[in-house]
């Protein structure tokens, strides 16, 4: 591909020898048509003798060169005329070019086959018919003026088709319309276009700097879609097919939306539109790229964000997210941390997550067409350059206003999982959060998962009230309960008798510390002691501290993994 916009065009005279027909003192130059070859006047003003003679000697895909003429519509029915093809009952044309030439009436070139063709420049006063036309070759229309309906149903480019700096004034029309290489229309306006597409583009179709002035429903089936810096003056509703979408700096003035589209697009009376020049590839849609977008009109329905940049976008937290609504998961399988085998937890996570850990991890960038590695971090599109990668303070402030908008939308599992990635990457921030800080974030991390995995909760449960069951049999546990003793004294002269009661110390067990009967008991003590009861069980001095111990620990515990299941369900 080129660059995104067309170079200026120069002035047409000066590219070629002109007619010079009706110059005035106003106009010195005249009519801008090139001179037909061998004659000294364009086609459209040739002697009726002469234009004969050339048009008879034409012949089915000839090269024909009419850049500047101005065109009626009799003049371009005279010349496809002289250009039928008996054989396809079609005009056929080589390599054609019309570049600055006016076609003052309505141009219908419909179902006309064209080699490499350029219109750079040109101007249609009325209607342009390219209805069911066929490009061969390369299509040049870059800065043409569309003053009215600009009708290319059906059509057919077999090569790339150019639309730089194109302004549509009025209806487009590409129902059915099949691009197989790439299209490209950045820097076109489009002023008053209700629908673009349905059509289908096998390569990539460029939109970058396009500007759409009122409503419009595009209906797109391509493998990449580039909107780098469209800009929308009004709503617009992109139902698309297969896409790879890059929205970067793209200015949404009105709600934008963006749907995957389930079934294929609805071509040229009611036919299926043909999706041949996309077959092999997986007709889901995926949003690479935010950064610049004011996402607060954005609205993303059944779209895959798994590869996603949004960082430098804003109002994140009113981007709206419906249907089926995919991000990327941490790598799979076991992995090593030194000595310590550790599995990632199944979440949603960001892009630049991916991108920071891949970085942090020091991993390679996969070569050119090389399967990317589940068990391995996402590497971005600067790795492993760190000054162009997102650090975690980065992807913390993306999580949490991603949070936001997962809550107003009641997806409290989405909510959850954008939390906990909120949680990871301050956790790992050496820059917006205090050591302080960082060591009680790893705490809550590593006592249940920042409130969110009850599993990890409750296995520190049972570990803790392992740990103090096998305490009390062995140290809490006495060897026998401790017998109340009655001592009294008895008046000489009668009277009351008192007594005073006492309790022996319990004494630690010398052996049998781990029966059955000490388990039940020490088991009993832990079980209360986790619902902040005591069990009245006697207890050594070495007990009473380990009961202590267990009703301020374990409660806390079964506190935290009572939580993570609220939130995972709430959130």
């Amino acid at each position: 591909m080129t660059s995104a916009t067309a170079e200026q065009p120069s002035n047409p005279p000066s590219a070629w020898p002109c007619c010079g027909h009706g110059t005035t003192a106003e106009d010195p130059v005249g009519c801008r048509g090139i001179r037909v070859p061998g004659h000294t006047a364009c086609l459209a003003h040739l002697t009726a003798n002469n234009r004969t003679n050339y048009l008879t000697h034409l012949v089915p895909g000839a090269d024909i060169d009419h850049r500047g003429t101005p065109f009626s519509e009799d003049l371009l029915a005279q010349l496809l005329v002289a250009l039928h093809d008996p054989a396809t009952g079609r005009p056929r044309l080589g390599q054609a070019r019309f570049d600055g030439a006016t076609f003052t009436d309505a141009a219908w070139f419909e179902e006309t086959i064209f080699g490499n063709v350029s219109f750079r420049t040109a101007s249609f006063t009325g209607t342009a018919g390219f209805a069911r036309t066929t490009f061969t070759g390369e299509a040049e229309f870059d800065w043409v003026t569309f003053n009215n309906v600009a009708s290319f149903g059906g059509a057919i480019f077999t090569g790339n088709a150019w639309f730089r700096m194109t302004a549509f004034s009025g209806p487009v029309q590409f129902p059915g319309t099949t691009f197989a290489s790439n299209a490209t229309f950045s820097g076109a306006r489009f002023k008053s276009a209700p629908w673009l597409g349905p059509l289908a583009c096998g390569n990539e179709m460029r939109l970058d700097l396009a500007v759409f002035e009122a409503p419009i429903t595009m209906a797109i089936a391509t493998q990449q879609l580039s909107l780098r810096r469209t800009r929308w003056a009004s709503a617009a509703a992109l139902r698309l097919r297969y896409a790879q979408v890059d929205l970067a700096g793209a200015v949404m003035e009105y709600p934008v939306t963006v749907a995957a589209e389930q079934v294929p697009f609805t071509g040229l009376e009611a036919d299926m539109l043909s999706e041949e020049v996309l077959a092999s590839q997986d007709s889901g849609v995926r949003v690479i790229n935010l950064s610049g977008v004011d996402a607060a009109h954005l609205a993303l329905t059944d779209i895959d964000l798994s590869e996603c940049r949004f960082a430098g976008a804003v109002h994140l937290d009113q981007i709206h997210m419906d249907g089926r609504t995919a991000f990327a998961h941490p790598p799979i399988g076991w992995h090593r941390r030194g000595l310590l085998p550790l599995r990632w937890s199944r979440r949603r996570t960001l892009a630049e997550e991916h991108h920071w850990r891949a970085h942090r991890a020091h991993q390679r960038t996969p070569l050119t067409g090389q399967p990317r590695s589940l068990r391995n971090w996402r590497t971005g599109p600067h790795h492993p350059d760190p000054n162009l990668t997102p650090g975690p303070e980065d992807a913390a402030a993306l999580y949490r206003q991603l949070r936001k908008a997962f809550e107003d939308a009641k997806n409290e599992p989405g909510a959850a999982d954008f939390y906990y990635g909120e949680m990871e990457m301050r956790r790992h921030d050496h820059v917006g959060t205090t050591p302080s800080e960082r060591k009680l974030l790893w705490g809550y991390w590593l006592l249940s998962g920042y409130g969110l995995r009850s599993s990890r909760a409750l296995g520190w449960l049972a570990a803790a009230m392992l740990v103090t069951v096998v305490l009390l049999m062995g140290f809490g546990l006495p060897k026998d309960s401790p017998k109340l003793e009655a001592i009294g004294t008895m008046p000489r002269d009668g009277g009351k008798v008192s007594f005073e009661l006492d309790k022996a110390d319990p004494q630690n067990p010398t052996e049998k510390r781990f029966t059955s009967e000490r388990f039940e008991k020490a088991l009993n003590v832990t079980l209360t002691s986790v619902v902040f009861r005591s069990s009245g069980q006697d207890l050594t001095t070495a007990g009473t501290y380990i009961e202590m111990a267990s009703r301020v620990s374990e409660p806390i515990l079964l506190g935290l993994a009572f939580l993570a299941v609220r939130n995972r369900v709430k959130r």
